[in-house]
């Protein structure tokens, strides 16, 4: 199956066979959060396409094989803002510190309920700056950067393939009415790798003064570290593409030399929510903490397996239109599935064919839940199913039951072991067949001691 996986390359624009770098350490980078506030369900669509691809990619060369690094972005005017609002009474440093955890955290907490596996390595930007000013140092020292009021900037113009990812031609890229051009720019397109900070903001020592990071540069110096200076794919949302990636491909093939930053980009589709953009002046914004915890969407909780199979539903190269309808559709489909143990089964081939295919998760739902229907047949081919779920990151769980129901289905079964006994079939039979529309199967046997007629139950998904 390595030989077949292919991928959609944004760079190329076209699918390509995925052939890694090294297949004994294949290493993928992802744009994680900027922990200023809460992520909300647009932030989750990343994490749940790109911990699929993990997952596949550890499938077909080995868990130690695999290295996925998703950075923590903890710097940032944002950032900022929310410290001093938050936290007026703190000094800077400590409320960025309070904001930031407590962000952070959240994130880990809330993409784990979507059933994410946690990334290989996770690095923060503040744990990384020595890394950023080294490479600020060469882009500079190779004529790919200037100091001007203050800032060090990239110089667009010195990169003859700048544009290559989104096909922007610089001439194009001039300044509009919206975006004010700096004086001290050479070049309209020309971007900040390094700002001076004053008293109040946070900042660490240069060769340039007291200043920050600009937003590019951290994702550079962060996947040079952990991944090389050229890794096999890198992920993140669709909007990123410019200037985000743009630019992190300006700053790493010119500073290393290379002609390419990773060999395959990809990006995942706009979410949109109940049909319109999402937005907090319209009030369709949600937080992934707010739809998995508070009754804020279709006046419900939605379980963390329920969100992320809406999401898969979907091909993560399309718009996806999160609605309660989707979320319906998904926990219909969950229902239907058996629990159990996977064992040391392998998934179906079906599922990882799809899955080769460009990360088709929308043909892998579909041949899951055929599995579904087999295994509710066939006892036998429970662990199969459940391995190729668990390649999706879903596991069907049994169905929690409450004591008050417990003892009412106890009740109803000693009943109809009486009606039984009394040969009251009828009574007996209606009593097992009402269960039955609830979600409750019965399953008579005989005690091997005494020989006399026993009765268990279980809630049916």
């Amino acid at each position: 199956m390595a030989e077949g996986l292919k991928l959609y390359n944004t760079l190329t624009r076209s699918k390509v066979d995925f052939t890694p770098i090294d297949p004994k350490n294949v290493r993928m980078y992802v744009c994680g959060p900027t922990v200023y506030d809460f992520a909300h369900i647009g932030n989750a669509r990343p994490v749940i396409v790109f911990d699929v691809l993990y997952r596949l990619l550890r499938h077909v060369y080995g868990e130690a094989h695999v290295t996925y690094a998703r950075n923590i972005t903890d710097v940032d005017d944002k950032i900022n803002a929310r410290a001093l609002r938050d936290f007026p009474d703190l000094s800077l440093n400590d409320a960025i510190a309070r904001v930031t955890q407590k962000t952070a955290d959240q994130f880990s907490a809330d993409v784990e309920r979507l059933g994410n596996l946690p990334p290989t390595v996770e690095p923060r930007a503040t744990d990384n700056i020595a890394q950023m000013i080294s490479i600020i140092e060469t882009l500079i020292a190779k004529g790919h950067a200037y100091v001007a009021s203050g800032e060090v900037l990239f110089d667009t113009r010195s990169m003859a393939a700048y544009g290559q990812l989104s096909k922007r031609n610089l001439d194009e890229q001039q300044a509009g009415a919206r975006i004010a051009v700096e004086a001290h720019k050479k070049h309209p397109g020309d971007f900040v790798l390094w700002k001076l900070s004053s008293h109040n903001e946070p900042g660490w020592d240069s060769p340039w003064g007291r200043g920050r990071p600009g937003w590019h540069i951290e994702c550079s110096a962060m996947s040079k570290r952990y991944l090389g200076e050229v890794f096999d794919i890198h992920g993140g949302g669709l909007d990123l593409i410019f200037p985000h990636h743009e630019n992190e491909i300006a700053q790493s093939c010119c500073a290393n030399g290379t002609d390419v930053m990773a060999n395959v980009w990809m990006h995942n589709g706009f979410v949109q929510v109940e049909g319109q953009k999402m937005s907090k002046s319209t009030g369709n914004f949600f937080t992934i903490n707010e739809l998995l915890d508070t009754e804020s969407f279709g006046t419900r909780k939605w379980p963390g397996e329920v969100l992320r199979l809406a999401m898969l539903m979907t091909h993560y190269r399309e718009p996806i239109d999160f609605s309660v309808k989707r979320l319906e559709e998904a926990e219909r489909l969950i229902a239907k599935w058996p629990a159990g143990d996977a064992g040391d089964a392998a998934p179906n081939q079906s599922v990882l064919d799809a899955l080769a295919d460009d990360l088709n998760t929308v043909a892998a739902v579909q041949a899951l839940h055929g599995l579904a229907s087999s295994a509710n047949a066939d006892p036998t081919k429970l662990p199969v199913f459940l391995a190729s779920a668990a390649l999706l990151g879903l596991q069907p769980k049994k169905a929690e039951v409450s004591e008050d129901l417990s003892a009412a289905v106890t009740a109803l079964v000693e009943m109809r072991l009486e009606m039984l006994k009394a040969k009251n079939f009828a009574e007996a039979d209606k009593i097992r067949d009402d269960l039955l529309t609830k979600g409750i199967q019965l399953k008579d046997g005989k005690d091997k001691e005494t020989g006399e007629r026993v009765t268990s139950w279980e809630v049916k998904r």
